[in-house]
Order: C-alpha cells, then structure tokens, then sequence
C-alpha cells in the first residue's frame, strides 16, 4: 500500500512507493489543496513511471462543480490543471484527485473549496489586503492591483501585524503575497541606521503569523530543494535592532529560491550598498522584488511546494534626505539584474542601474505613486524619468 507523507511536514505532497520495486516514485502535489469559494484553477504536479490516468471523485449525490485535464499522460508532468466552479453554498465542500499510475500503487488527495460562510487561503478579508488599506501614504508602497491574486501583508517589528503606530509601533515591511505562487512580487520598507540598528543575525527560520501555516513554504529545516538558497528580499542586516525585526525576515512572504553564488555575489553587494545609501539619508525607501511571472523553472519539493524561480531581481530606492543632488529633498534610482550567473559574470551591479521609468517599464510595477502627494506630480514625473544622479555611482 502507497504510504503518504506527513501532511504537517509536506502539506500538499503525497508521494507513494511502489511494495514490489522501491525504484517507482509516484507523487501527485496541488500547487493548493484548500481554496476560496470563487471559480478558480490550480496546477498538479504529476511524478510517475510510465503512463498514468487522473480522475476525480464526487461525494454521493453531490453534483460534479470540477474538471481536471489532461486526464492521462505519461512520465513527470507539471501542466495538470484542475478547473473549479465557484461555490456558492455555505458550507465548504470536497472532492478526491485519484491518480493511478502504470508501475507503483495509486494515490488519492483530498482536494477542498470553502463556501461562502468560510474562509480559505485566498480570502483577503481573512488575513491581509487586496489594495494598500485608505490612509497608508507611506513613500515606500507601490502600487497594488485589486483582484490580481496577490495581496498586501504589512508587518510590524515583532512580525505580526501591523496596525497603527499606537497599537503595534513602528512598520516593519509590507509584501505583496502570491497565494498561487507561493513568492512575495515585492517587499517594502523605510531604511535609516536607526531602523537597522547594531544587534545580531537570528536565523530564525520559521512561518510568517499572518498566514496559515500550510500555505506557506516549509523552509524551518532547509531550502527550497533542487539547489536553490533561501534568499531575503528584505535582508536580515537590515532588521538588526531587536531579535523580533531579525527574525521576521526569515518567514516565507520575505524569501525566494535564488542561485547561490547570485546570493552571495553580485546581489549580496547591491544590499551593501543600499545599506550605505541609507546611512547618508533621513530615510531610503526601498522596494526589493522579483520577476517570475514568465518563469518556467520550478524549486524541488524540499518546502513542501513547488516554487517558480524568479528571472530577475530588482531593487528600487527613494531617497529622502539634504544631498546636494537632491530635488526637493528627493532622488531616485533603479537595479534590476538578470537571476542568471552567466549575465552577471564579470558585471557588477552598477551595471544594472536604470532609472525608475524604466525600471517601472520592465516590471509593470508603479513606483513611488504616494511621493506625488508630497511634492506634486510633475516634479514626481521628472524623478522618475531622470538617469540616476552620481550619488548612486
């Protein structure tokens, strides 16, 4: 009989072995097992020996609301896609993905909807914001898109959630999650001396609190698998005041699968020098992101999910502050470098320096759309088009 990994350790992977040849490896892995009431779709990752067959099951007397295709292949597979139909029950309701392969013993998932009197992974009510909250005209927030799958996670220095500076102190970071990705599209946050403070490194691997848990990548104990580094996207160095702003770093809405020797090399050299941006300003609003939209390279398993791997990665920085290359108090610049060793061979990341236009122009993200509110839009339309100034150099 198959066995089936643990659901606390892998949440979304079932793997089997065959009882008479333990070479035969069959999994079956949802991107997501447990969804909001809306229409929707997931992938499938389908791992087998030779042809296989996917079918669903309904509960008896329940009226099929899923299709999944293709329904049969052969070998490893990531383009299964199960399609659902939008429940407009209250209560959540299920249904079973069989997979049975050539060689190895079937396997079964529980796949699950909520309805409309719950709340699943997707829900914004539950757990962030589908668009920055009214009233946040911090400089540092791009812009969002309501109902593009992604929302708005704001953190506060103990790495729950912000509220107001009353309740919870200061901002932390913002992050604009991916529920079908498993990947934050950016992560922002102010950056002076006296926010990154002098403490230690915490390595305090763990889950971001305001997500559940089996939604996010497990990444307590390792990496993503298939090779690839836990990279920050807000780094560790420059959350260095307390344990608590450390250690919330270290959560999955603030890492991606990024290459090694990209980690440690080119891009370990940028946030240096951001850090050194930051000490000459009142304030450096950064923006840190990554591309992976168009990505068709996939982590291992090692998380529990199946994560993209990012095409490139991008940093966008506001500076506030008296420099004399300063307009208005303000200046702006843009990295954005290629996830790829062999472009950024022999370069260093001044190589990779654009202005925001352009920066905006790539990454289809708006920039800095809150600093228009402080010095007007024309002035805030010229700082995005100007090349960047020598003090970036």
């Amino acid at each position: 009989m198959a066995s089936v990994a643990s659901c606390d350790k892998l949440p979304s992977i079932f793997t089997g072995v065959d009882s008479t040849d333990k070479t035969v490896v069959t999994s079956l892995v949802p991107r997501s097992k447990n969804v909001s009431s809306e229409a929707g779709g997931v992938w499938i990752d389908v791992t087998a020996t030779g042809n296989w067959t996917l079918s669903l099951a309904f509960p008896s007397g329940i009226e099929e609301w899923a299709t999944i295709s293709p329904e049969t292949g052969s070998g490893n597979q990531s383009d299964v896609r199960l399609r659902y139909q939008a429940n407009e029950g209250e209560d959540a309701r299920s249904l079973t993905i069989n997979l049975t392969p050539e060689k190895g013993d079937p396997l079964s998932v529980e796949f699950v909807q909520q309805g409309k009197g719950g709340s699943g992974p997707a829900s914004s009510s539950s757990y962030g914001y589908d668009v920055a909250p009214a009233g946040l005209d911090w400089l540092e927030l791009p812009a969002a898109v309501a109902g593009d799958g992604r929302e708005i996670l704001i953190h506060n220095m103990d790495g729950g959630k912000y509220r107001s500076v009353s309740i919870d102190g200061t901002r932390n970071f913002s992050c604009y999650w991916d529920y079908d990705d498993y990947m934050s599209l950016w992560v922002a946050y102010p950056l002076n001396n006296s926010i990154k403070g002098s403490g230690a490194r915490s390595n305090a691997w763990g889950y971001d609190a305001l997500l559940p848990a089996n939604i996010q990548p497990n990444l307590t104990g390792g990496s993503y698998g298939g090779g690839w580094t836990r990279g920050h996207q807000l780094p560790s160095a420059d959350r260095l005041k307390t344990n608590a702003a450390n250690a919330s770093t270290f959560v999955p809405t603030n890492l991606t699968p990024q290459d090694y020797d990209f980690n440690s090399g080119i891009w370990v050299d940028l946030e240096n020098r951001v850090r050194d941006y930051a000490a000459r300003a009142d304030t450096l609003y950064v923006v840190t992101g990554a591309l992976f939209d168009s990505s068709t390279s996939y982590s291992g398993y090692s998380s529990g999910f199946k994560v993209k791997i990012p095409t490139h990665y991008f940093k966008a920085l506001l500076y506030k502050g008296s420099s004399s290359y300063a307009t208005n108090g303000y200046m702006m610049c843009g990295f954005i470098l290629p996830h790829d060793t062999s472009k950024t061979k022999d370069k260093v990341y001044l190589d990779f320096m654009v202005s925001i236009d352009a920066l905006e122009e790539q990454t289809g993200i708006d920039l800095f759309p809150n600093l228009a509110g402080r010095i007007g839009k024309d002035a805030a339309d010229r700082l995005e088009a100007a090349s960047p100034a020598y003090f970036w150099k």
